[in-house]
């Protein structure tokens, strides 16, 4: 992401533009790719509510807890209304647009990368797990073909979650493309408060404080917490804790004040170290079990072998470090006060 200073109080102290090729074309059919994202985004919703009214019902399962899929709901809505919002500015060449745009096409980058590269093996372990045909004996699928699958699989993932983002952080990340916008749009907006990078950590800060308040609404807020797992009301409030924390290092960050990041920093070591200290002595097993999943659905998971004993705790670690290192290298931005 390109880094930006503060922004002028008015329009007349603002630099002059250098010279620039005119974007606006591409702003428009960039911007109607994001509308048609946001559809596709948005039509996961109807699918999962859907996939919930038509899921078969045995006598003998427990009963289905219809409010887990809030949150999966909740990121689907927001991301589709979102969407919609960044594509009708990018058509109309707004600045803000063109930040936000770029930083959504920076995250949808980083964590396709990781998808892409996680997801072969996870599909290899549960493609190997199906249970075999009754009739015959033999696998439900042939090792061929689940090697076509896992192939044709990343290779989606690849398109969708790794090119896509990619050529949406190119164009947006074009000082023409920039030039256009403030050319078009020459009034400072909020985004231009603050440079790009922390903006981007204040977006993902303040998206999670929504997240961690409907969390408690699905009856599954158990929290790993220094050797144990709070559920119930004490997870509960675990959570709203964690809201309030991400609301108020967010604005701090926004506003370039030290004690934010300085709150964000602490705040994500013990939450890793809160982690490696759970998980080294209990299995997450444990956590899905008290947050009610269905036994069979418990015994897949531990079949791929993949979130067993102390490995969901190094895994937190090492999903942390490159969010310490993020920290780090926008330490340069703020003002002790």
């Amino acid at each position: 992401m390109n880094d930006q200073s503060n922004p002028p109080t008015s329009i007349t102290e603002a630099a002059p533009l250098p010279d620039y090729k005119d974007r606006s074309t591409g702003l428009v059919i960039f911007g109607i790719l994001t509308l048609l994202l946001g559809c596709l985004v948005g039509l996961f919703v109807p699918l999962m509510l859907f996939g919930q009214m038509l899921a078969p019902k045995s006598p003998d399962a427990p009963p289905m807890n219809h409010a887990a899929i809030l949150p999966a709901i909740g990121i689907y809505g927001l991301l589709a209304v979102a969407l919609f919002w960044l594509g009708i500015g990018s058509i109309k060449a707004r600045r803000w647009a063109r930040a936000l745009l770029l930083i959504f096409s920076w995250s949808w980058l980083i964590m396709g990368i990781g998808m892409t590269t996680i997801m072969p093996v996870i599909m290899s372990k549960s493609f190997a797990n199906l249970p075999p045909n009754p009739k015959t004996g033999q696998p439900a699928m042939p090792p061929a073909a689940l090697t076509g699958m896992v192939i044709g699989m990343t290779f989606f993932f690849f398109i969708f979650f790794v090119l896509a983002p990619a050529v949406w952080t190119y164009f947006y990340n074009s000082r023409h493309v920039k030039a256009t916008c403030e050319a078009r749009d020459p009034v400072p907006r909020w985004t231009d408060a603050c440079p790009l990078p922390v903006l981007a950590i204040c977006l993902w800060t303040w998206f999670c404080v929504p997240m961690m308040l409907i969390w408690p609404l699905t009856g599954m807020a158990v929290m790993p917490c220094f050797g144990m797992f709070v559920s119930g009301l004490p997870g509960a409030l675990f959570c709203l804790i964690i809201a309030a924390v991400w609301g108020v290092a967010g604005w701090w960050l926004y506003r370039l004040e030290a004690r934010g990041w300085w709150l964000i920093l602490v705040a994500m070591v013990l939450f890793m170290v809160s982690a490696l200290v759970t998980y080294a002595n209990h299995d997450i097993m444990e956590m899905y079990q008290l947050q009610g999943l269905p036994q069979a659905q418990i015994d897949q998971i531990q079949k791929l072998g993949l979130f067993t004993g102390n490995r969901i705790g190094w895994l937190t670690a090492l999903c942390s470090l490159p969010f310490l290192g993020y920290l780090l290298f926008i330490k340069k931005y703020f003002k002790s006060k």
